[in-house]
């Protein structure tokens, strides 16, 4: 199992390791095994901690919480207040710890901190989402795949704001192969 890195930002890469949604969930983060590798893939670790169940849940939770907020912006609802809770509760503790040696910088930490990370991540980009801006913050456009089946996030860094999908890869090459096969039958 890979994962993929398409959203731009850390929590919304985080949310994506639930895929598709809305049809055929797939989870990506199925033992705390996983979520140990996908920090280090991410960037949040340089070494796997040791993480167990208990771990995967709190961590699993705060995914769905990110996702939940994520959608409520992009929907123009208020923040679900139990969400916004675990988001800011996960925020308030300590990020990794940085290790300056002769092999570079470390970065170390168990579950508080990978959540921290990625709570910190989100907060910070809620803040920028229309519903969620201050004064002299500029806007962040955050979209949803374009692909029906697809419900990964991403932020669309596209100069005239009309990226559609998560990745060519996955989605945007096969939505574009199916509407050449559908033109190629009619």
């Amino acid at each position: 199992m890979d994962f993929v890195f398409v959203g731009g930002n850390l929590a919304l890469d985080f949310a994506g390791t639930l895929k598709w949604r809305r049809t055929r969930a797939e989870e990506l983060l199925r033992t705390p095994g996983d979520l140990a590798r996908w920090s280090v893939e991410a960037g949040v670790l340089t070494g796997e901690p040791p993480l167990d169940g208990e771990d995967l849940r709190t961590l699993r939770g705060l995914r769905e919480a990110v996702y939940r907020l994520v959608a409520a912006a992009l929907d123009g609802r208020p923040w679900p207040g139990e969400d916004l809770g675990v988001l800011n509760r996960a925020a308030s503790a300590a990020p990794p710890r940085l290790t300056l040696g002769p092999g570079g910088l470390a970065r170390d930490g168990g579950a508080a901190e990978i959540g921290a990370e990625v709570a910190r991540s989100a907060a910070t980009l809620l803040a920028r989402m229309p519903a969620g801006m201050s004064a002299g913050v500029s806007a962040v456009r955050v979209r949803e795949c374009a692909r029906t089946e697809c419900t990964r996030l991403f932020v669309d860094r596209s100069r005239g704001g009309t990226r559609h999908w998560c990745g060519m890869e996955e989605c945007g090459n096969r939505v574009k192969a199916a509407s050449y096969r559908s033109r190629k039958k009619g």
